[in-house]
């Protein structure tokens, strides 16, 4: 099969997940596909354009299948956990995903899918970009929990260190709740997160006022 553009995205993120983004470079994409390393320039022009294309190719795997009748609720629910499944998939290349801006159709898909749900439940322009940068926050945040880079609180490093002698004198609330800081389910946890973040912005003041349920 001639050589394309798919198959040295499709290559780049099978490259990524085995051993992460800083793996990439053109000689080594044109090495796995076996092909010459100049070959790759006619369908991408250098490594950024690559890392672009790996981020907008796992966007447009996202799976969304968002009802517009549905309640607000139900599909901020069904967007987050669309987001989080394919991060399920692609664990190290979401992380490429989430450090780039976007601004092809993949990659705003998300965003006005999401604005358009949080203005049907009776945001204005501003607090729906307020709402939608807090839930991009929380779910990237459990995601990148999720996957081990950011550790903190995460099982693996609470074991090592509320496994250690730890004097309740001055952790106090640390050394009680250690068996719990020890675990983490990582698919409850983003759950309980979720359904917060509803309940809150449900009782938002200027959502009230609007009369919007």
């Amino acid at each position: 099969m001639p050589l394309n553009r798919s198959m040295i995205v499709d290559a780049a993120i099978a490259l990524i997940e085995r051993e992460g983004a800083d793996a990439v470079s053109m000689r080594r994409i044109a090495a796995d596909l076996q092909v010459g390393a100049m070959s790759l320039y006619n369908h991408v022009p250098n490594k950024a354009a690559l890392l672009e294309g790996v981020a907008e190719a796992v966007l447009s795997k996202i799976e969304f299948r968002d009802d517009p009748d549905a309640p607000w609720r139900d599909r901020v629910r069904m967007q987050a956990h669309a987001f989080r499944q394919i991060a399920h998939h692609y664990p190290r290349s979401t992380m490429v995903v989430v450090s780039r801006q976007l601004h092809s159709t993949a990659g705003l898909l998300p965003v006005e899918r999401a604005l358009a749900t949080l203005r049907s439940a009776g945001f204005d322009g501003d607090d729906a970009v307020r709402m939608l940068r807090i839930f991009i926050a929380y779910i990237v945040g459990s995601l990148l929990r999720e996957v081990g880079v950011t550790p903190t609180f995460a099982p693996t490093h609470m074991q090592s260190v509320v496994g250690q002698d730890v004097d309740p004198a001055l952790f106090p609330h640390v050394s009680e709740l250690a068996p719990l800081l020890r675990q983490c389910d990582h698919e409850e946890e983003f759950e309980f997160g979720i359904e917060l973040l509803i309940q809150a912005i449900a009782v938002h003041p200027r959502r009230r006022r609007q009369g919007t349920v």
